[in-house]
């Protein structure tokens, strides 16, 4: 006799032949008997008898296939409570005991806040649901000024590229960083479990750079191993405006030594060529020279890895140069979203 796989009938089908198995199995035919009438197993026979002296009939019917789909226990505006509150705050506003919010922490935001005990898979449906991924957040300090920072770039700034355009002057950026030999840059693909291994120098050094950069692509640096200090910042001012022929408007952070009275004293001797203005407290983000700063920590050591403080100034310098000679990838650090301000001004 040809048996037939039940698990290839529709559900409706598999329903009926349980149902008429079980019906065959009461009028007193034998499991083997029953077994080869339907072409199912003795075992299956065996389990559908266990459900039916259960649950009866009703324990025989067909399920819901395919993943449990778990009903939302939220309602419309408690789930619009949850998004408004995990986008505009962070848990240590709410005093609860949590940096960042993780899945832990929405979890326990709505069980807090509405009673409602949700795993944490349904709290990843939900969030997948809402449209939120898992990010990196970015770091912002917590003495920053909203205002201060709105009247930068709304007045304080347009003032700026006018004052610029009027005298035919160049607006450059500024910033400084530092880089180490021990900074783990790049990625490298190895086998699951097993981190490939990197040999690097066991002695530890490092440089710095003071960089300059413009809206149509212009790159200025210098690199120098000693700490900044006035007279390096100095140095690189000189640089700077030597046989520069149109006036520099130089924006800069609010680092000590662009404060300094030796330096104040020195942008008043030579005002004629060049002019500092300071950014907001707090707002690194407003600096297009940060981008630049985290290109050369990302990418500046990745071909080779120095060996001594030498070899680090001369990557250091390879790399810029390379820079210097890319004005569109300059230009390209203008477009991120936070820098939109400078394009407004135009």
């Amino acid at each position: 006799m040809l048996r037939t796989d039940a698990r290839k009938l529709s559900p409706d089908a598999q329903e009926a032949v349980r149902k008429r198995a079980i019906i065959a199995l009461e009028k007193g035919k034998s499991q083997k008997e029953v077994a080869e009438m339907f072409g199912v197993s003795r075992i299956s026979l065996f389990k559908w008898a266990k459900i039916y002296k259960k649950k009866g009939v009703s324990g025989l019917s067909k399920k819901r296939q395919g993943r449990p789909q778990e009903s939302c226990k939220l309602k419309g505006r408690q789930s619009a409570w949850v998004i408004r509150t995990i986008t505009d705050k962070c848990p240590e506003q709410l005093k609860m005991p949590w940096a960042l919010w993780t899945r832990g922490a929405i979890q326990e935001l709505i069980k807090n806040k509405f009673g409602i005990d949700l795993s944490i898979s349904s709290v990843s449906r939900l969030l997948k649901r809402w449209g939120f991924t898992p990010q990196k957040p970015i770091r912002q300090a917590y003495q920053r000024n909203p205002k201060v920072i709105s009247a930068w770039m709304q007045e304080e700034y347009p003032e700026i590229y006018r004052q610029a355009k009027k005298e035919c002057a160049e607006i450059h950026w500024c910033d400084e960083m530092g880089i180490r030999s021990t900074d783990q840059v790049g990625r490298s693909f190895g086998r699951r479990g097993q981190t490939p291994v990197i040999q690097s120098s066991g002695s530890r050094f490092r440089c710095n750079m003071i960089s300059t950069i413009t809206n149509p692509g212009t790159c200025r640096f210098m690199v120098f191993k000693d700490r900044f200090t006035v007279d390096v910042y100095l140095r690189f001012l000189r640089k700077l405006i030597y046989k520069q022929e149109r006036k520099l408007f130089l924006i800069v952070d609010n680092h000590r030594v662009h404060h300094a009275k030796k330096v104040r004293k020195w942008l008043e001797k030579y005002s004629d060529k060049i002019a500092v203005f300071y950014l907001p407290p707090y707002a690194p983000e407003l600096n297009p020279d940060e981008l630049l700063n985290h290109d050369v920590k990302a990418n500046a050591l990745k071909s080779k890895r120095p060996k001594s403080v030498d070899d680090l100034k001369k990557s250091l310098r390879s790399f810029m140069n390379s820079i210097q000679k890319s004005p569109k990838k300059v230009s390209n650090y203008f477009k991120k979203a936070e820098l939109k301000y400078i394009a407004l001004a135009v």
